[in-house]
């Protein structure tokens, strides 16, 4: 039995016992890669069924209704679906995907369907939820009024979080997301991070954990992955897993941070099996379906009474570096800001590469100080006459005098970037907000 045919089979023992199966006459018509077609059978959208093939050896796959079509019922698998035939006889379950989760899984890295992947033994038993969780009351939610601090001396400054926020991370690939997540992963002052990789390469995501987020991040991690090589419905289950793991410990008065890498590949998974079901393809090729699904995913991260906050951070990838591609113009609208990672300043060694007049932080007039808000708006204020000027210093074409404003704008700048870069191994979270913003102050305004 292959590695792959043994997780599921895992899934199916573990998770799936206490479901009342029932045989069905179902029968499948139609077979490929990403659909299966049956006709006969009864079932509703987002049932998780049982395919048994009998022929040439005994073999079987997991699959879910994803849609009804014709009197035809259409099944996304998965798993492998190599054995799977005409003659394959179809059981339902009359649940949908639901995770045990208790505080066992602090530390532990599982797949969509709660199984280790760090090769120790898991123990299942806790609370059944549903991993794609139910719908808030807007009135039920908190006032975001308390900072929730990074450890990231740039954004803690000028783009301060709130507990209970949605923010993106913009960037290209290779700007370093994956490293600053990391670093807020270990540095944040959350209770618990929930952290979820969809669609990420196998060989990063090894990298990601000995080597970005670190044994000291891992230890108060739940860290949930699905590789680009598994079906889409998988990748897009991860991001619903990693969401429900974070609902049941804010439930339980905890700061969570869950941060989800990406958001991007969560919509592609949607665009393909929307498409695999026959939906029009819009804006790239993303059908309405994905549009749809993000602020469904997004809005289940916030600040909620009577229990903790789930603040979220969710990167996006930018397709050859536009910022207005349909899902960075799609998630803008839908988070509470956004953080854009700059190509050209990583290129120049300037680590976290935020390009700060590119981003934007939605509350952060509710989380500053006046006097800390006089200092960011002083800085970005001299950023952006630099900014406009910026290519005729660079030529050479502008004399030092000549704009009294421009001269202090480059004097300040000198300074600020220096403030900004920051070792990936610092730890600035153990600064309290004040002394950081001091040190601003001290080592760039004055």
């Amino acid at each position: 039995m292959s590695n792959s045919t043994a997780l599921w089979s895992s899934y199916l023992d573990d998770s799936l016992k206490p479901m009342s199966f029932k045989r069905v006459l179902g029968r499948l018509t139609k077979v490929t890669n990403l659909v299966l077609e049956a006709h006969g059978l009864q079932g509703s959208i987002g049932e998780i069924c049982k395919i048994e093939s009998k022929k040439g050896g005994a073999c079987s796959c997991m699959a879910e209704i994803v849609g009804l079509r014709d009197g035809a019922t259409l099944l996304m698998p998965y798993g492998e679906t190599q054995g799977i035939n005409l003659e394959s006889e179809i059981v339902t379950t009359g649940a949908s995907a639901t995770l045990a989760i208790s505080e066992k899984l602090l530390g532990r890295v599982i797949d969509p369907f709660g199984n280790p992947l760090d090769s120790h033994l898991l123990d299942k038993k806790g609370q059944q939820i549903s991993l794609r969780g139910v719908r808030h009351n807007p009135l039920n939610r908190r006032n975001i009024s308390e900072v929730f601090e990074t450890g990231v001396d740039a954004i803690d400054c000028f783009l301060p979080i709130g507990k209970g926020q949605r923010l993106g991370i913009f960037a290209g690939s290779g700007v370093g997301k994956s490293t600053l997540l990391g670093m807020i992963a270990r540095n944040s002052k959350s209770d618990i991070n929930v952290i979820g990789l969809v669609g990420e390469r196998g060989r990063e995501v090894g990298d990601f954990l000995h080597k970005t987020l670190g044994k000291e991040g891992l230890a108060r991690s739940v860290v949930v992955v699905a590789t680009s090589d598994q079906p889409a419905l998988v990748r897009e289950l991860a991001a619903h897993t990693t969401t429900a793991i974070s609902e049941f410990f804010c439930a339980q008065n905890k700061d969570v941070l869950l941060i989800m890498d990406s958001v991007t590949r969560f919509a592609m998974a949607h665009r393909e099996i929307g498409l695999s079901i026959g939906e029009p393809a819009t804006a790239r090729g993303y059908t309405p379906s994905a549009f749809a699904a993000l602020p469904k995913l997004i809005e289940r991260a916030g600040n909620f009474e009577g229990q903790g906050s789930i603040t979220g951070i969710y990167t996006v990838l930018v397709e050859g570096d536009d910022l207005h591609e349909p899902i960075s113009d799609h998630m803008r609208s839908i988070l509470d800001g956004h953080i854009v990672l700059s190509r050209e300043l990583a290129n120049h060694g300037h680590y976290p590469a935020i390009d700060l007049l590119g981003s934007i932080s939605r509350l952060a007039t509710d989380l500053w100080s006046r006097e800390e808000a006089e200092s960011v708006r002083k800085i970005l204020k001299a950023m952006s006459i630099r900014d406009r000027h910026k290519d005729m210093v660079d030529i050479g074409a502008y004399r030092a005098g000549s704009n009294p404003e421009l001269d202090e704008a480059l004097n300040l700048y000198a300074k600020l970037e220096s403030f900004l870069t920051q070792d990936v191994e610092a730890r600035s979270a153990s600064l309290t907000r004040q002394k950081l913003y001091d040190a601003l102050n001290e080592k760039v305004l004055n």
